[in-house]
């Protein structure tokens, strides 16, 4: 981020849904091969749904159900990364046209990742 060596957590809706719509982009781009379809359709539902457990983290009624929707927010990730890896080591999508959002789910997981532990250590 620009300016800020941590991102700020109103910048994440946005930037999570901004995420779930590059996902979206990808799978419309992917060849309709079987392989890629199926793929694809795992990339879909996992990347789409980070920004959505975002959004119910912030509606939650307490620490512990914050915490849980994180961790949702943090298995859909790596989730997402694995779908991602399969989608260019079997050759379905070369790795540079998978580079950015690769990297931004790489982003995302760590940004989760410190979310996840302050709020467990009682500093978030």
């Amino acid at each position: 981020m620009e300016g800020s060596a941590r991102p700020r957590r109103a910048d994440l809706p946005v930037r999570t849904k901004e995420f779930a719509l590059r996902v979206i982009r990808m799978y419309s781009a992917l060849p309709q091969t079987t392989e890629a379809l199926v793929l694809g359709k795992q990339v879909l539902r996992s990347g789409t749904s980070v920004g959505a457990n975002y959004r119910e983290a912030h509606r939650a009624r307490s620490r512990a159900e914050f915490i849980a929707k994180i961790g949702d927010c943090l298995k859909e990730l790596d989730e997402t990364s694995y779908w991602l890896d399969l989608i260019v080591e079997a050759g379905i999508v070369p790795g540079v046209k998978m580079a950015e959002v690769r990297d931004e789910n790489n982003q995302l997981l760590v940004i989760f990742t410190t979310i996840a532990k302050r709020a467990k250590d009682g500093k978030g």
